[in-house]
C-alpha cells in the first residue's frame, strides 16, 4: 500500500531489530511497554495470523508499524487499528499518511464500515493524528491500561465510518 509519505508492506523477520530498536525509545516505550526486549514480541505479532502487522516504510526505511485486526462477528463487523511510529520522524505527517492509507485500504479492500482506534486520552498528538483521518471520539474509557508508573490511565475510545473518511 503506498500513501502520500509512507508506503505500507507485511513486516517480515528481517525487520525486527529495526522496529524493536523503534519499540526501545522512551517516547514509545511510554506508550507501548512490553518486555524490556520487545524482539520477541515483535516477531509473535508478525506470526500472528489474526493479527495484520505491518512495517510503516519511509524513503526506503523502516520507521514504524501499524497493525489492525477484525472483528468478524457479522453484526459487530469492524477493524481495530494501532500504531507505533520512530520518534524521529514525528511532526512530518508520517502517522497520519500511515493511518490514512491503511484506513482507506480497509474501507476499500475490506468493505469495512467502521473502524477503531483507542489512544491514551492525555496522547494529544495522536488524537489530533487520528482526527485529521476523520476519526472522531466517542467516549472516555476511564482507568483503561496500566501505565508505567503503575496507576491506571483513560484511554480514549475513537471511531471512523467510511464515509467520514478524509482522503
Amino acid at each position: 500500500m503506498t500513501g502520500a509519505v509512507v508506503s505500507l508492506r507485511p513486516a517480515t523477520t528481517a525487520d525486527v531489530p529495526a522496529l524493536a530498536a523503534i519499540r526501545a525509545t522512551p517516547e514509545v516505550r511510554a506508550r507501548w511497554r512490553g518486555e524490556e526486549d520487545p524482539a520477541p514480541e515483535i516477531v509473535e505479532s508478525i506470526e500472528d495470523d489474526g493479527l495484520h502487522y505491518l512495517a510503516i516504510v519511509l524513503d526506503g526505511r523502516v520507521v514504524g508499524a501499524i497493525q489492525w485486526e477484525a472483528e468478524e462477528e457479522p453484526d459487530y463487523r469492524h477493524a481495530s487499528i494501532d500504531i507505533f511510529v520512530d520518534p524521529a520522524v514525528h511532526g512530518r505527517g508520517v502517522g497520519t499518511d500511515a493511518v490514512r492509507t491503511l484506513a482507506a485500504h480497509l474501507v476499500d479492500a475490506h468493505r469495512f464500515h467502521r473502524l477503531t482506534i483507542d489512544p491514551a486520552a492525555d496522547n494529544a498528538a495522536a488524537i489530533r493524528c487520528y482526527a485529521k483521518v476523520g476519526f472522531r471520539p466517542v467516549g472516555v474509557m476511564r482507568e483503561y491500561e496500566r501505565g508505567a508508573d503503575g496507576r491506571w490511565h483513560d484511554g480514549l475510545m475513537m471511531d471512523l465510518l467510511a464515509a467520514e473518511l478524509i482522503r
